[in-house]
């Protein structure tokens, strides 16, 4: 069970609360919202409200939301099974390991009701014939974000999934990301730390607040280490313990080096622009046209198999994002 909290904009207009979740929470049905606060899951100032209820500015929401259950048994069952080409990396009776390509999103949502992992997932065991296999009771336990590529590995039975959700909840599976971000950071290594929320400003952003302001994030961990420096730009390997939403990006923003084309956190204008030559002002725009999202990669994924044990997943850098840094290297190193 995960608990969301919510300090509400002082220039919030009054609407109903199930209206506010729904553009606030990721990948939450109004259905499920309904049946939240049906249940006394949704607080308002410390108290249970009614579905009705109009959100006013500085309220504080509180709703309790099932790490397992994403969407109700119907809504599972109303996804219609689509054919997707999917790159499998690894499949048995238990498991299945997904390379996501960059641009698809891997949940249902608002304005995402189609073309979803969750959709190609559907039709590729729908086609294998398995007619015991649930949706509902299996599925995803961690999530990447649309514009971010890389392994993703996916349960496929209850039992399956709720081995791996305790290896997610002790921090126990490891996640090795490749990023390349703006600047040149100046340590070879470091472990960036803070908590983690919506950004009051903008909630579709993340933020790291202050240490007086802790109760509106989660704390957030995240390890990195430099590989290759090209002076205006770094590429650097991420580890990270927790995994909250946005986590490495909103972590290197924090640190004044977004991701390169991060356009949420600025990336995807040119960093240092007045020090930058006419020459190099040219090559970074090509490279923005080369790499059109975020250069964030889940490059590997290890985790203790539910029959097998420990097992260990790899999948190289997307054409993308390995000619830009091949770019780099020629004119920087």
């Amino acid at each position: 069970m995960k608990k969301i909290k919510i300090i509400v904009d002082e220039n919030q207009k009054e609407i109903r609360i199930d209206k506010f979740l729904k553009s606030n929470i990721e990948n939450i049905s109004r259905n499920q919202i309904q049946k939240l606060t049906i249940s006394g899951k949704v607080l308002v100032n410390q108290h249970t409200v009614k579905k009705n209820y109009k959100i006013k500015p500085l309220d504080f929401v509180e709703i309790e939301i099932s790490n397992i259950e994403i969407l109700d048994h119907l809504e599972y069952e109303n996804i219609i099974a689509e054919k997707i080409n999917l790159n499998i990396i690894y499949e048995d009776e238990d498991v299945i390991v997904v390379n996501k390509p960059a641009g698809m999103v891997v949940h249902p949502g608002f304005g995402n009701e189609k073309g979803t992992l969750i959709h190609g997932i559907k039709y590729h065991f729908q086609n294998k014939n398995l007619n015991d296999f649930n949706l509902y009771r299996s599925g995803l336990v961690h999530r990447l974000d649309k514009d971010t590529s890389g392994l993703l590995v996916i349960a496929k039975n209850e039992y399956s999934k709720k081995y791996l959700f305790q290896q997610f909840n002790s921090k126990t599976i490891q996640r090795e990301y490749r990023a390349l971000i703006w600047g040149n950071l100046l340590e070879e290594k470091g472990i960036i730390t803070g908590f983690i929320g919506r950004d009051p400003k903008n909630r579709k952003r993340m933020t790291l607040f202050k240490k007086n302001e802790y109760y509106k994030g989660k704390y957030s961990v995240t390890h990195y280490k430099v590989l290759e420096r090209f002076k205006y730009l770094t590429y650097v390997s991420c580890n990270i313990k927790t995994g909250k939403t946005h986590q490495i990006r909103a972590h290197f923003k924090y640190l004044g080096h977004p991701l390169f084309h991060d356009s949420m956190y600025g990336g995807n204008k040119i960093f240092m622009k007045k020090k930058c030559s006419n020459k190099n002002i040219e090559f970074f725009k090509n490279c923005l046209k080369l790499l059109s999202r975020q250069a964030l990669h889940a490059i590997s994924l290890s985790f203790i198999h539910p029959k097998n044990g420990k097992c260990y997943f790899y999948c190289p850098i997307p054409e993308d994002f390995k000619i830009v840094l091949q770019k780099c290297r020629k004119i920087f190193l």
